[in-house]
């Protein structure tokens, strides 16, 4: 019963990387612990191939952090959210690498793979979140219509198709790759 009780009071970003392990997959919104059920096995494959493009190149390049299986960034001090997968430029990393708990600030890419049940509002109120936070970009990947749309601060979100490219722009300067490249998880 004590993780009812921490369910029934609001709590705070600090306090729920304290005691995160208790609730497994979650997010904190407004001061309360929302519990996340599990990625379907496509969700997880398209998760993991965004995370290899994004890795190799940032690697390859010095860049930063790419991290992925949605790791915690502290918005607010009531909201800790966490992308499908996230890049942070290596001015922005401690020099002693990644911390060991929540990110505290919003990545400068955070890519969300949709799930069968999130509705469009709810996808673009994710994504207007992380924008607003701070994050330079956000890739909302949908695996039903293969697109990514991509959101960016003072821009009209674009969607793009499968035979379109798709750009890292401010937050990933020279990124490059086409869209059904995260599609195909051969």
């Amino acid at each position: 019963m004590k993780n009812a009780a921490i369910e029934d009071r609001l709590i705070t970003a600090d306090e729920l990387e304290r005691i995160a392990h208790r609730f497994g997959r979650s997010e904190l919104i407004d001061g309360r612990i929302v519990q996340m059920s599990p990625t379907g096995a496509k969700h997880g494959a398209i998760e993991l191939q965004v995370g290899m493009i994004l890795r190799q190149y940032v690697r390859k390049h010095r860049l930063g952090y790419v991290g992925g299986g949605e790791v915690g960034c502290k918005l607010a001090s009531d909201r800790v959210c966490a992308p499908d997968v996230l890049f942070v430029r290596r001015e922005r990393v401690p020099p002693d690498g990644p911390p060991d708990g929540f990110w505290p600030f919003a990545p400068d890419l955070a890519v969300e793979v949709v799930s069968p049940h999130e509705t469009g509002t709810r996808v673009r109120d994710k994504a207007n979140d992380w924008i607003a936070a701070g994050s330079q970009a956000v890739w909302t990947v949908d695996p039903d219509s293969q697109t990514v749309t991509v959101y960016a601060r003072g821009v009209a979100p674009r969607v793009l198709g499968i035979a379109e490219t798709l750009e890292g722009g401010s937050a990933l300067p020279g990124f490059v790759c086409l869209v059904d490249e995260i599609f195909s998880a051969e």
